[in-house]
């Protein structure tokens, strides 16, 4: 089967799921897009990676990248390789110098994974046929970000009417409670503001 190149678009709250989030896979050089609901745990370790953050210590992805980089194991990509009553099946396609090798993982860690070390994210047709969602030229239906992150759907305080003492204040909060995906969304607003 012919693979399809995929690359993260957005990262947002679940409309359909409360406490869960969507990573949205977008096809490259095509117009089709693949949402794909995941934990909060795995969307914070996604947000980090793509915004080069630096918790004070290793998240469990951090951790196995680690041990692999230790092993000399290298993630060459990762296939969404299947799609079964609503839940996406991922294999880990990991080499060293002797071998080649395909590992069972969650989709969402495969994600994580793959962020970090910077690997290509391919699935196959059937699956895009299946689960995908198709966006109009130049006019999507889904919000996307900047960046790569988005947060959309759930009540948050209104960041525009803080001042940046308490954005300071409200930024080093969430970073001790490790939300990282609020702490995007501050410092950004804290960015526009310089």
């Amino acid at each position: 089967m012919k693979k399809i190149e995929l690359e993260i678009v957005a990262l947002s709250h679940s409309i359909t799921q409360t406490h869960s989030y969507a990573v949205v896979l977008g096809e490259i050089n095509g117009l089709r897009r693949l949402p794909i609901v995941i934990g909060g745990f795995e969307a914070q370790a996604i947000a980090v990676a793509l915004e080069h953050m630096q918790p004070s210590r290793p998240l469990t992805h951090d951790l196995m990248k680690n041990f692999m980089n230790a092993f000399a194991v290298e993630l060459q990509e990762i296939i969404i390789s299947d799609l079964q009553e609503g839940i996406f099946y991922s294999k880990l396609v990991c080499y060293t110098e002797n071998d080649t090798v395909e590992i069972d993982s969650r989709t969402s860690d495969a994600l994580a994974l793959a962020v970090r070390f910077g690997c290509p994210i391919y699935t196959y047709e059937n699956i895009l046929e299946n689960a995908g969602i198709m966006m109009d030229d130049g006019n999507p239906k889904k919000k996307e970000a900047v960046g790569g992150v988005e947060e959309t759907g759930a009540p948050r305080e209104d960041l525009s009417a803080m001042n940046i003492e308490e954005l300071n204040n409200l930024l080093n909060e969430v970073l001790e409670q490790e939300d990282y995906i609020r702490a995007i969304a501050i410092r950004d607003e804290l960015n526009k503001r310089k």
